[in-house]
Order: structure tokens, then sequence, then C-alpha cells
């Protein structure tokens, strides 16, 4: 095991252990190196790598403290692997969106609110007006996050925005080159909403799932047919 992975396993355990509350201060960094039987240069790569992870923040003339361990703020770090994803990554993290969204969609019929509908309707319009594919994913992401949130679990909302990030969703968007992408989105965003409307959970848990199956097979189709490259932008 590399020396900087052995720092990372040990300042964890102390986390696990409760020697290392959410929010509390790390010793000092001479402290902690001896405490855990490490060299200075170790535990500088480590506390930088969990910093990087979320679980450690360090606070300008403060010191470095763990972080509230909230597992949303956690997985923002994997935020970026999904922007840099390529080719079958892609489908592969569409697919467990096609595994979580359409239960979320479902859930929500009973949670969404009158003015929550009409918010929804609200950015399906400027959805249906968008000038560009940045703005059309700006209001999509909007659209399905703001049905996710309805649900109230932060850390299924995280994962739902990890799972299709905006540079992703651009890119396939823009990879697509057909002119029916947007209008078919756009009547798919309507089915679900009026799913929502109905206060049917099956419908709108049915209708995500045809609305992210057909970016899931049609990103599959090119990559079979390695007609293009799914990530063009």
């Amino acid at each position: 095991m590399a020396l900087t992975d052995e720092a990372i396993d040990k300042i964890k355990a102390m986390i696990v252990a409760g020697d290392l509350a959410p929010g509390s201060r790390l010793p000092k960094e001479e402290t902690l190196a001896g405490q855990l039987g490490l060299s200075r240069n170790s535990l500088r790569e480590a506390v930088r790598a969990l910093t990087a992870m979320r679980i450690l923040i360090t606070r300008q003339g403060d010191g470095t403290y763990v972080s509230s361990l909230e597992p949303h703020l956690l997985l923002e770090s994997l935020s970026f692997a999904a922007d840099v994803s390529q080719g079958r990554t892609v489908l592969q993290l569409l697919q467990v969106r096609r595994l979580l969204e359409p239960q979320a969609t479902g859930l929500a019929t009973a949670l969404l609110q009158p003015e929550d509908l009409g918010e929804l309707r609200d950015i399906l319009d400027r959805c249906r007006s968008a000038a560009t594919v940045e703005e059309f994913v700006a209001h999509d992401i909007e659209f399905h996050l703001r049905i996710a949130e309805a649900v109230g679990n932060p850390v299924l909302s995280m994962l739902l925005r990890v799972l299709s990030t905006r540079t992703q969703r651009v890119r396939i968007v823009r990879g697509s080159r057909t002119g029916h992408a947007l209008d078919n989105a756009h009547r798919e965003h309507e089915e679900i909403l009026r799913a929502l409307r109905a206060r049917d959970a099956l419908l709108a848990a049915s209708a995500a799932t045809v609305h992210i199956t057909a970016v899931e097979q049609w990103l599959a189709t090119s990559l079979n047919d390695n007609s293009l490259h799914p990530m063009d932008g």
C-alpha cells in the first residue's frame, strides 16, 4: 500500500471510530503525524486527497476540519467523473439513472403541490422556447431535478444530478445530430407532467422510463454502429 493511501486509511479510521467527529478540527500537523506514525509529507498528501473528496475542508488561517460528512456533500466529487465520462461509461450512467429516476418521479406524484406543478409548467415553457442546446439542457435539468427534490431526499437528488450532469447532457444532445431529438424530448416532458398532474404514480414512472430509455437506446445504437462519437461537440 502506498504511504499516502495508508495515511488516508488511518485518518478515515479515526473518523469512523469517532475520534474525529464531523465539524471537528484536526490536530496540528506535527501532532497528528506522530499520532498516526506518518511522515508529514504523507499526511499532507492524504489531507489534500481527503479535501478533494469533501471529507476534510481547509479554512484559510484556521486549520483543517472534518466536513459535515453528509452523503449528498460527499457525492459532489463524483460529478467530475460523470462530466468526463466517455462512450459506454455514459451509457452505464444512463442505465443507473433509469433505475432511480422513474421511481423518484412516481413518488413525487403524491408530494408535488399545485404551485410546484405550475412551476414545472413554466420550466417546460422556457425549455420549449430555448434558443440554444445549452439553454435547453439547463431547463431540462431544472425540470427533472425539481421533480426529484419533491421526494425530499437530498442523497437521491444529488445522485441523479451526478448521473446526468449538465456537461454530459449537452454533449449527448449535440451528438444526436437529429432535428427530432429536441421535439421528442419536449413531447416526453409533457407526458411526464401530464402524469404528475393526474397524480398517477405508475404512469409518471412509466413516462420517465420512456424518456430516459429513448436517450439510452440512441446512445447504445450510436456506440454499436460506430457511426459517431457519442460525446462529440
